[in-house]
């Protein structure tokens, strides 16, 4: 279903079918969204014109808070969960972690779109057009975060909690140094890699054989962990339609969105598989 559509003004706001718009420099919309399982997730979405950002925030139904941020100057996406510590097993504590990956600018719809977004009907539950699968990503590094600048202006803040635990991938060093122009030699002195990916033959072969944690038994071991974040309705493009400008003659302007699901599957070495309790 569509559940938003598009109209742009440049002297008003205007109020068509769903969705009124005005441009502003920061907005926020409030979506009910039903998901995979039927729940209804409320999911907060906003905008910023002058940082080029847009950003989206629910709660899952285990308690999990994810925050999604695309940062779309420097084609990158944050992804940082909350989980919470489960007391019954010794975890007092939650954790939080950031995958920070490249996002090419057009799979999510510009800041400056999303800020006109409005809804005329707020409680509306609504549900994704598209289901864009899962993705798995494979973390190679540890971001230090008061080096992490070159990679994003936005990480620091946003990843003030998981100074230990956030996380890019080489494959994006190299995406993000072609599309910049920067060395990847800048990029890599914001990173750290896990202690089993040192450059040493014998430890690439540990890291082989690192267990995943689902099958380890001894909290206390290294391991892979894997954490998977579905995003489940989101803006992922623009809607064009056909029809006559002022002179009469044929014109194409944007009359509404098209929207996703998205799901992220992240394996990442962690020194103990007390930090991993939910893969099992």
């Amino acid at each position: 279903m569509t559940a938003l559509s598009l109209v742009f003004s440049s002297r008003s706001c205007t109020l068509i079918v769903l969705l009124s718009l005005c441009v502003i420099s920061d907005t926020q919309l409030v979506i009910n969204v039903r998901n995979q399982g039927g729940d209804v997730v409320q999911e907060t979405i906003a905008a910023n014109v002058s940082f080029d950002t847009v950003s989206l925030e629910f709660q899952r139904s285990d308690g999990t808070l994810v925050t999604q941020l695309i940062d779309f100057r420097n084609e990158v996406q944050i992804l940082k969960a909350l989980v919470l510590g489960e007391e019954e097993r010794g975890q007092s504590q939650y954790q939080v972690m950031c995958f920070i990956f490249h996002t090419p600018r057009d799979a999510f719809i510009p800041s400056d779109a999303m800020s006109k977004l409005r809804q005329k009907n707020p409680g509306t539950i609504r549900v994704p057009e598209d289901d864009k699968g899962r993705t798995n990503y494979s973390m190679d590094y540890t971001v230090i975060l008061k080096r992490s600048t070159v990679i994003s202006p936005h990480i620091a803040e946003m990843c003030a909690e998981a100074p230990e635990s956030s996380y890019t991938r080489h494959e994006d060093i190299k995406t993000w140094s072609s599309i910049q122009g920067v060395p990847e030699s800048v990029y890599i002195t914001a990173l750290k890699k896990f202690p089993t990916l040192s450059s040493t033959p014998e430890d690439k072969e540990n890291h082989q054989q690192l267990q995943s944690c689902t099958d380890l038994k001894n909290v206390w071991s290294p391991c892979q962990c894997h954490l998977e974040l579905c995003v489940g309705w989101y803006p992922c493009g623009l809607k064009y339609c056909k029809g006559k400008g002022e002179n009469k003659g044929p014109m194409t302007y944007r009359c509404g969105i098209k929207t996703c699901r998205k799901c992220s599957l992240f394996s990442y070495y962690v020194p103990q598989k007390q930090l991993c309790l939910w893969d099992e």
